[in-house]
């Protein structure tokens, strides 16, 4: 199957090799199947709560990748990804994508508590609540790599790389609104802006908060 305008974006966005990548909510595996393909890491993990779709992906990959170590497939919660059981200097990218905010962010916080020595990376796409993420990641201390904003099936994502790395001269501060992401040439991309706008400013009258989140967005350049 091909991959989705989405995930083509996802995968562009996995620059550097890794030791471990763990594609979680994995779902049919596509993504993590052109990581593999690709050699993007030393070992490729598939990870979703669903067994039967974790049973069909470990028979496709029997099938038809090459019968090496550099894959595994785990029945499991997100959140208890086996980091630890890894070397203490390997290298983690964490891809969690087609999941809300407010998921995410429990997940992101649960593998960061339970890995707090490790120097992880998240390659994140959340399907809504990209604002609350933004706040939480911020709130955790993780620091902006890069950002990618699409329209896919008429549908708006943002993909955001984050990492632990405190180092300033490789990491930039991440905004809750976004930065790198933007570019008003484009027409997708001031349709957005305008969306997230108005989105904000109907929740106006129940929350007061959001109109400092209105204030952001109209502040873009």
């Amino acid at each position: 199957m091909a991959l989705s305008r989405r995930l083509n974006q996802i995968d562009r966005m996995v620059t550097k090799h890794y030791s471990h990548i763990w594609d979680c909510c994995c779902d049919h595996g596509l993504l993590g199947m052109k990581l593999l393909e690709r050699s993007a890491a030393d070992a490729l993990h598939f990870v979703d709560m669903v067994e039967p779709l974790m049973c069909e992906l470990e028979a496709q990959l029997k099938k038809y990748a090459a019968p090496t170590d550099n894959w595994q497939v785990h029945c499991l919660d997100v959140a208890h990804l086996p980091i630890a059981q890894t070397p203490a200097e390997d290298s983690h990218l964490v891809i969690i994508a087609g999941v809300g905010g407010d998921l995410m962010i429990e997940l992101v916080t649960k593998i960061l508590a339970n890995n707090p020595s490790r120097v992880i990376e998240f390659l994140l796409c959340p399907v809504y609540q990209q604002y609350k993420l933004r706040l939480a990641l911020i709130k955790l201390g993780l620091n902006l790599e890069a950002e990618y904003l699409l329209r896919d099936n008429k549908q708006f994502y943002e993909i955001i790389h984050v990492t632990v790395n405190n180092d300033p001269a490789r990491s930039e501060q991440l905004s809750p609104v976004g930065s790198l992401m933007w570019d008003f040439s484009q027409p997708e991309h001031r349709d957005y802006r305008l969306r997230m706008i108005e989105h904000y400013r109907r929740m106006q009258n129940n929350n007061p908060k959001a109109a400092e989140v209105v204030k952001q967005y109209r502040e873009l350049k």
